[in-house]
C-alpha cells in the first residue's frame, strides 16, 4: 500500500462527507472573508505555523506510521495509521466542542458505513476519537485515529531460498 494513495482517497472522502457542515470563521477584517464555511481539508501539515488558528475550521489528515507484515508465512499485509485532526473556531465552549463532535461523529459513522476507501483501503477497528476537554477558546480541537489495511503486495519473482 502506498500511504500517499490512501491519503489522497481519504482526503476526497472527508471533503465529500463534511461539505455540508457549515461552521463559523473568525472574521479578521469586516468584508474580507466569509463568516461561515465548510472545513478545509489539508494533508500532512498546514501551509504555515500561524495557520493553526487562522485557517480554522479545518481538518488535517496525517500519516503517522505504517507497517508491512507477513504473519505465519502468509501473504504480506500492509497497514497504515492516519490521524484526523479537527480544529474549529467558536465564540463559546459549548458550540466549539459541539462542532468538533459533529464533524468527528459524521466522519466516524461514514467511515464505518463505507468500510473501504478508494476501492482498496480497508478501515480496521478500533476507531478511536477524542474531543479535547482543555481547549483554548475560541479554538477547539479533537482527533480521530484510524488504521487501514491496503492491498496485498506479492513478489513478481519467486523467492530463491525457500
Amino acid at each position: 500500500m502506498t500511504p500517499i494513495y490512501l491519503l489522497e482517497a481519504l482526503t476526497e472522502f472527508v471533503k465529500e462527507q463534511t461539505k455540508d457542515i457549515i461552521l463559523p470563521v473568525r472574521v479578521r477584517k469586516e468584508g474580507t472573508e466569509d463568516k461561515e464555511r465548510a472545513a478545509n481539508v489539508y494533508k500532512m501539515a498546514l501551509p504555515k505555523k500561524e495557520d493553526q488558528t487562522q485557517k480554522a475550521p479545518y481538518i488535517l489528515l496525517q500519516v503517522l506510521n505504517g507497517k508491512d507484515d507477513k504473519p505465519d508465512g502468509g501473504l504480506q499485509r500492509n497497514m497504515c495509521a492516519i490521524r484526523i485532526v479537527v480544529v474549529v473556531y467558536a465564540e463559546s465552549a459549548e458550540h466549539g466542542t459541539y462542532h468538533v463532535l459533529n464533524i468527528i461523529s459524521r466522519l466516524r459513522s461514514e467511515l464505518e458505513k463505507a468500510g473501504v476507501i478508494g476501492g482498496k483501503f480497508t478501515l480496521q477497528m478500533p476507531l478511536e476519537y477524542i474531543i479535547y476537554p482543555d481547549n483554548i477558546p475560541p479554538y477547539f480541537v479533537g482527533e480521530m485515529m484510524t488504521n487501514w489495511h491496503g492491498p496485498t503486495i506479492q513478489r513478481e519473482v519467486e523467492e530463491l531460498w525457500q
